[in-house]
């Protein structure tokens, strides 16, 4: 009976192509790699999801073995350092028989620049001087978390550096700027003769067909500047190498992932053991509600009542968050409670695909799949009158 395991964990998409692109790389690396029980699991949008994951691989394990966790991850943002710690450590307390190491994202390494080179190569030209005239733009996801975007732009550079170009430009298709169309707009004005757009993406799905619409609106705007599309990443030997990498960083506890062994994830006198997730929310908005009482600084003022967070990722303006956010605070100004009460936007609060996301503090409330027509019931119920929405309630923090 084999007695090591390997997980491989995938964001999950609403696409179904994207996670049959995933699977597939996934049955792959079960078929090169015999010796290992090869599962895989999402975070979110796809199942099996990944406590699921963690759960039905460890039943396949004798006692004492092995499973390296391997994020598919191109940078660290929440996903990889709240909600896969979080799970671990649930999966850690279920099945102590089995030891679970979790790998690294995939990260900066020089073979996905490489990868990600050679997919640009395929729409480049060949000639040096007309490479010399030409604009390369790499396309990141986008994240809230400063890390994961400072790592992305450190992966542009290394993607385009020394390769005989006019200009490399990195960009985001979302959550954060500057957005492709900004960069486009930019890079157009430095005249080159042709802009190669590279997707960083593991996986082909929605962002890859909305970037492909981009560079079609760019080069009806601009039709003197021949604008192509790369290919995604996507499967292939150096993805699969680095996979391999990873699980042996991890088996050997070489390179663990960092999130995985912080201290405030340990049982230590005074620290906080459960971070992530919905926790890590609530100690945030309880460390804003308790500032004041805990240091009277100049800008001294009474706790707020209640602090509204509406999610204002990408998903979630696409699904009319922002309509719902100036909705919520026009009625709370109507009721004179508008410096009670406050209405935030935030970046992803980790509910892709069900938003628009309304989270209410203190109460510890999630809402999901709000609209705009729901304002006047989140505000005249709950706000105001401290009763449940209960169509819209996602969960309710103890």
């Amino acid at each position: 009976m084999h007695d090591t395991g390997l997980l491989l964990i995938g964001h999950g998409s609403r696409d179904a192509a994207s996670n049959a692109e995933f699977e597939a790389l996934v049955a792959d690396h079960r078929a090169a790699r015999p010796e290992l029980v090869v599962q895989h699991g999402y975070i979110e949008l796809a199942t099996p999801y990944l406590a699921d994951a963690l759960a039905s691989l460890a039943a396949r394990l004798p006692s004492a073995s092995r499973v390296a966790v391997v994020p598919l991850f191109l940078f660290a943002a929440g996903h990889v350092k709240n909600d896969i710690p979080l799970a671990l450590e649930q999966a850690r307390a279920a099945h102590p028989g089995v030891r679970f190491a979790a790998a690294r994202h995939l990260g900066v390494h020089p073979a996905l620049a490489e990868l990600a080179f050679e997919r640009a190569t395929s729409v480049l030209p060949e000639d040096p001087a007309a490479r010399a005239r030409t604009a390369l733009v790499v396309v990141g996801r986008g994240a809230s978390d400063p890390d994961a975007n400072g790592d992305f732009y450190k992966m542009a550079r290394l993607i385009g550096e020394g390769r005989g170009l006019l200009l490399v430009e990195p960009t985001f298709i979302g959550i954060t700027r500057p957005s492709v169309e900004e960069t486009l707009e930019r890079v157009a004005r430095q005249r080159p003769e042709r802009v190669v757009v590279v997707p960083y993406f593991l996986f082909a799905g929605r962002l890859m067909t909305k970037l492909a619409e981009q560079v079609d609106r760019f080069s009806a705007t601009y039709p003197w500047i021949r604008a192509a599309l790369a290919p995604h990443l996507g499967r292939s030997s150096a993805l699969s190498g680095l996979i391999d990498e990873r699980a042996r960083q991890a088996l050997a506890g070489e390179a663990p992932l960092p999130c995985d062994t912080c201290m405030y994830r340990t049982a230590m006198p005074g620290l906080a053991r459960e971070v992530g997730g919905l926790k890590a929310m609530l100690y945030s908005v309880r460390h804003t509600l308790t500032h004041t009482q805990a240091s009277n600084h100049l800008h001294a003022h009474r706790p707020l009542r209640k602090h509204v967070l509406v999610c204002g990722n990408a998903d979630c303006v696409d699904r009319g968050s922002l309509a719902l956010l100036e909705s919520l605070r026009r009625l709370l100004k109507q009721a004179g409670q508008q410096q009670q009460i406050r209405v935030t936007k935030t970046s992803c609060m980790g509910r892709c695909g069900e938003g628009p996301t309304v989270a209410v503090y203190p109460d510890g409330v999630w809402y999901r799949g709000v609209r705009e027509g729901d304002a006047k019931d989140l505000v005249e119920e709950h706000l105001l009158g401290d009763r449940l929405v209960a169509r819209l309630v996602d969960d309710i923090m103890q």
